[in-house]
């Protein structure tokens, strides 16, 4: 169920990565007149998403969401949301509809998550493309290790749950991972050394609650694409 691309440079990795999700998103709008693409925050997507932003596409079918994302005002630069507005909502992708995770007021709330999900549940099922990422901490979306709700979150519906937990600074909001894999294409995007070096340790036996990303990794419902360089 995984498949390994392994690449010599971020640039060409990002290249590849944006060509394969543009195919699983031109798939999408042929079979239902829509696509739906989440995408994580972070550093390591920053030149995806630029060279996904320039690839041809008809953008003004495509809708995009986070994978998660901070409780905080999309102006801040801790913000998934604006990394997204700044990055893939340019160039020809500047036509796409952004569905943020975001949804107001100062806590993600029962009410804030009410709003999200409702903004959520409105957007095509299945997702064409669900493009995770890694922490060193062997996290992934907001599925933290010693986090508050990390049983509730790899296992409810959801789609969005909120999570807190000691590595994750802020209080945040979190697609499920019965949401995530709820795809046609999933892909793991890792880079650098140490990421390299924690995605071996959590390939191999251990905990899931030590390393969530073993949730992903594990799991056989959808084939996972892992980039790495």
């Amino acid at each position: 169920m995984i498949s390994r691309h392994e690449f010599v440079s971020p640039q060409e990795l990002a290249y590849a990565l944006a060509h394969a999700v543009a195919e699983n998103l031109r798939g999408g709008i042929e079979m239902r007149g829509v696509a739906m693409l989440a995408v994580s925050g972070g550093s390591t997507p920053k030149r995806f998403l630029d060279q996904l932003s320039n690839v041809d596409l008809d953008w003004h079918k495509v809708m995009i969401t986070l994978v998660d994302e901070r409780w905080v005002d999309p102006s801040s630069g801790r913000s998934n949301a604006k990394l997204v507005q700044d990055t893939l909502l340019q160039n020809k992708a500047s036509a796409a509809q952004f569905v943020p995770l975001w949804s107001g007021g100062d806590e993600p709330d029962s009410e804030a998550i009410e709003r999200t999900n409702a903004s959520l549940r409105d957007a095509p099922q299945p997702f064409d493309a669900v493009i995770l990422g890694m922490g060193n901490d062997g996290h992934t979306a907001s599925f933290f290790p010693g986090g508050d709700t990390l049983h509730e979150v790899l296992n409810a519906k959801g789609p969005a749950l909120a999570i807190s937990a000691p590595g994750a600074g802020e209080p945040r909001v979190t697609l499920t991972l019965p949401a995530l894999l709820n795809t046609r294409a999933l892909y793991l995007h890792i880079e650098g050394l140490e990421k390299s070096a924690t995605l071996d340790k959590a390939l191999g036996a251990g905990a899931v609650e030590d390393m969530p990303v073993r949730a992903v990794l594990g799991q056989s419902q959808v084939p996972l694409e892992i980039y790495s360089c």
